[in-house]
């Protein structure tokens, strides 16, 4: 569902760049946690009312948004992106790597939330790209990852790219706008679970082992892998990741191959074994 889009500039809401990313309260947008917005554990915040409360008063971050999904920077952008109650001004968005690298070089935003997984060669190679940005003393770019991925993997790949923190979509409205604000001031942002996987690889002193056959996969195939070691069906991939059941199958063969493993219970046990569930 790449849309190949790539919009700087001021709050999206005109006609042309990215077509209904400024939105209206999210009506049929995918936010982050689903369907129709925010919608994480907890959540007592309704689509359209993110505003943080009285925290969001006298603040304002400029923020560009980075995923190769369409749909999902509509609904964020239709929750954080209200400047008058959130004091979160939009003013780019990306859907892959050298869209984010021009669009953040052009606006200099002060966060960007960037998803782990894009086309180009992923949010790791976004950071390397944009280093000099983050290493700014008077203006400094910093990143916040914004991912559907748990992984053990992907969190410290991103943090060690220089990212200032990592929350999952499942995350609420209210908090994403105070981990913009966060981030911003040059804090530590994690959702609860992450953080200790940062913790222990930092705590090591030695490098993580190589792992050759993961290193074969590429990110969307190591994605579907875990949704599948996890139990998912084939639909709920599809519908998770915003691909097609048959995209959903060609990486799913392309993985058993590449493993030289037989079936999905194969898969489950390998995966399981990596600690990648």
């Amino acid at each position: 569902m790449n849309d190949g889009t790539q919009h700087t500039g001021g709050r999206t809401g005109g006609t042309g760049g990215t077509a209904g990313a400024r939105g209206t309260g999210g009506a049929g947008a995918a936010g982050v946690g689903g369907a129709g917005g925010f919608s994480g554990p907890g959540d007592t915040t309704g689509p359209g009312d993110a505003t943080g409360g009285a925290e969001s008063a006298g603040r304002h971050a400029r923020v560009v948004l980075v995923d190769d999904h369409r749909m999902f920077r509509t609904g964020v952008q239709a929750e954080i992106g209200q400047t008058e109650t959130t004091g979160v001004e939009v003013v780019g968005e990306a859907a892959d790597v050298d869209q984010a690298v021009t669009v953040i070089t052009a606006t200099r935003p002060e966060v960007v939330l960037l998803d782990v997984h894009l086309p180009g060669g992923g949010g790791v190679e976004v950071l390397r790209r944009c280093a000099p940005l983050m290493a700014d003393q008077q203006q400094p770019v910093r990143f916040l990852a914004l991912s559907v991925s748990d992984a053990a993997e992907d969190v410290i790949g991103v943090i060690r790219g220089g990212a200032r923190g990592y929350v999952t979509k499942t995350i609420t409205g209210t908090d994403l706008i105070n981990a913009v604000f966060r981030v911003k001031e040059g804090d530590a942002v994690f959702s609860p679970r992450l953080a200790g996987f940062v913790l222990d690889a930092f705590a090591s002193t030695d490098a993580p082992p190589v792992d050759e056959d993961l290193d074969r996969l590429t990110q969307r195939e190591r994605e579907v892998l875990r949704l599948i070691a996890r139990g998912y069906a084939y639909k709920e991939i599809a519908k998770q990741l915003f691909i097609s059941v048959k995209t959903v199958e060609s990486h799913v063969s392309a993985v058993l191959r590449k493993l030289q493993l037989s079936n999905r219970h194969e898969l489950t046990r390998w995966a399981t074994a990596r600690r990648l569930v």
